[in-house]
């Protein structure tokens, strides 16, 4: 037996962790801001270093403290940035045997005695290394008796000393200890990153992989790279040096991407029997009905993005929706009301909490997206009201432009969104009641225009909203679901927030309220003001107007009332 078969063999997590700054990916800023700080010899005494799990906190402690210690081979080398492969010092840090750097898991070791040890040891100085490094892990773990004792060694350490702490919950450390501290937050590794960095991976260990499954896991990682490492040498074992995405789909249990999407559009166009079929298929190929309804909803989520964004191909990189199916997506952006989306958004939300709770879930996959092909051929309430109300509608007798859907009734594929029908008898009034209760939020009234909106506040009571959105907003973009705005100076930095929020309390429907820096039209105020001058114009002439006040030297306008002038 050769030496390298009687090895065990090594996860991919820990076989190509990160030995030096340059193999760190996704964490440029913490990676220039260090190399910086070292090269410059402006070395903190204490680092804090938070993030998610598995994106480099222990790995980034280890670098820190070879770069620190990095002697050379001849002993006689400063601290580095670079690679410390060639230091014997260095070799003794990665391996975990050398007596000056000392790990710590504070999971474990949480009380006070603890801590004492380590303050005993910081008086001494270190054995060969150039600094003596403490690494405590999880390091909100410790009891608020052990943070106390650690403060004053940690504000004043002896200059061989450096502390390195590394936690995943930020807010549990107390901001005594933040404040000692030189923090960096270690962000999620975005997908993209990954999935060349798996792509690399696979290369070196001679596995064929597709770049589809490479793109699933890399998602499926959510910007862990230990994550993302560890469902890849699943997926090597599961396919035996072959990665494939169906495989690793029904490893995870993950629906295809395309097959969802078009279960979204059937479902919204409300062609009921291909949506039920497209979900059966996905839950026979080992789907899971929880995470069909995820995708769902990331997809519904990504479409009124793409759809605020004025359908421009740059919004796709905001995204997850698969790239082969672009133009499929921006036709249902263009298809699809904003109206509907948050309303889908809210069903599918809705059915996904009950999925999660329910003691079958892919029956209650199955009634939510019923439920979502019924309100897609819903009308827009709110409108249907304001037709009403404007005489615009028949309100008894005869066919109506409304009826309750059907799911058993042929719906065209190619049309995408809400449809509006004919039903004999009843009305628009009997259709109304007909509405289903979940979908009662949609029927309060939108408001059409920005003086609608003001309007809107002032019935609801809203004064004080009212008052600022006539004196300090300068409208610049106005339609139902959507307004962008530039605050005055004037204006609280608040007022997108508490109008955004007014809106879903008033009309059941989530607006999105942006603030712009286009100059957008007067203030109502300001157009008040003008129209009073112009009126105080005309008013000076007027011949009748010009002959009083010259009979009546110094005499003035006092108030004017609009009327004809003659």
């Amino acid at each position: 037996m050769t030496s390298a078969e009687s090895l065990p063999y090594r996860v991919l997590a820990r076989k190509y962790r990160p030995r030096h700054f340059s193999e760190l990916i996704g964490q440029d800023a913490l990676v220039r801001t260090l190399s910086n700080a070292i090269n410059s010899g402006r070395i903190a005494h204490a680092f804090m270093l938070t993030g998610v799990r598995g994106v480099g906190k222990t790995t980034t402690a280890r670098i820190i403290a070879k770069a620190l210690n990095y002697t050379g081979p001849d002993g006689k080398s400063g601290p580095t940035t670079g690679p410390t492969d060639d230091c014997a010092i260095c070799r003794a840090i990665a391996e975990d045997r050398h007596p000056d750097v000392m790990e710590m898991d504070a999971a474990s070791r949480t009380g006070v005695d603890d801590i004492r040890e380590i303050l005993d040891g910081v008086r001494y100085a270190p054995t060969s290394a150039r600094y003596k490094i403490y690494i405590i892990d999880e390091v909100h773990m410790l009891s608020k008796a052990a943070f106390n004792a650690l403060l004053k060694t940690l504000e004043e350490p002896p200059a061989h000393v450096k502390f390195i702490f590394a936690t995943t919950e930020i807010r549990k450390v107390p901001v005594t200890v933040l404040s000692r501290c030189q923090r960096f937050d270690l962000r999620r590794v975005d997908a993209d990153v990954l999935a060349r960095h798996f792509k690399s991976i696979c290369e070196k260990e001679q596995v064929t992989a597709e770049d589809a499954a490479i793109d699933i896991i890399s998602r499926a990682a959510d910007g862990s790279v230990r994550d993302g490492l560890s469902l890849l040498d699943q997926a090597i074992a599961l396919g035996q040096n072959e990665v494939k995405a169906d495989d690793v789909a029904r490893m995870l249990g993950l629906s295809d991407r395309s097959l969802t999407l078009s279960l979204f559009a059937a479902a919204m166009a409300g062609h009921a029997s291909e949506a039920l079929s497209i979900l059966t298929r996905q839950h026979q190929a080992g789907a899971d009905p929880i995470v069909v309804l995820q995708d769902m909803l990331e997809i519904t989520h990504d479409i009124s993005l793409l759809k605020a964004m004025e359908i421009r191909d740059e919004a796709f990189k905001h995204t997850s929706l698969p790239v082969s199916d672009v133009a499929r997506c921006k036709a249902l952006a263009k298809d699809i009301g904003m109206a509907n989306l948050q309303r889908s958004w809210t069903i599918l939300l809705k059915g996904l909490q009950e999925a999660q709770h329910a003691p079958d879930a892919m029956a209650a996959t199955e009634m939510a997206i019923m439920r979502l092909i019924y309100a897609a051929e819903l009308p827009d309430p709110a409108r249907l009201i304001r037709e009403m109300q404007s005489g615009n509608m028949p309100m008894g007798g005869g066919a109506s432009d409304i009826r309750t859907p059907s799911v058993h009734a042929p719906v065209s594929a190619d049309h995408v969104g809400p449809t509006l029908r004919a039903v004999s008898g009843g009305g628009a009034a009997t259709a109304l009641r007909k509405l289903e209760p979940a979908m009662a939020i949609e029927t309060q009234t939108q408001p059409e225009n920005f003086e609608a909106l003001v309007a809107l506040c002032e019935d609801k009571g809203e004064m004080l909203l009212a008052s600022q959105l006539v004196n300090y907003t300068h409208p610049v973009k106005f339609e139902i679901g959507h307004f962008d705005f530039r605050p005055a100076p004037e204006a609280p930095a608040n007022l997108a927030q508490k109008l955004s929020s007014f809106l879903l309390q008033s009309t059941g429907s989530r607006w999105m309220i942006s603030v712009s820096t286009a100059a957008g039209d007067a203030t109502l105020s300001q157009k008040k003001q003008e129209s009073k001058e112009k009126l105080r114009r005309a008013v000076l002439e007027s011949p009748n107007v010009k002959a009083v006040l010259s009979a009546f030297p110094g005499a003035e306008i006092h108030s004017i009332t609009k009327g004809e002038l003659q």
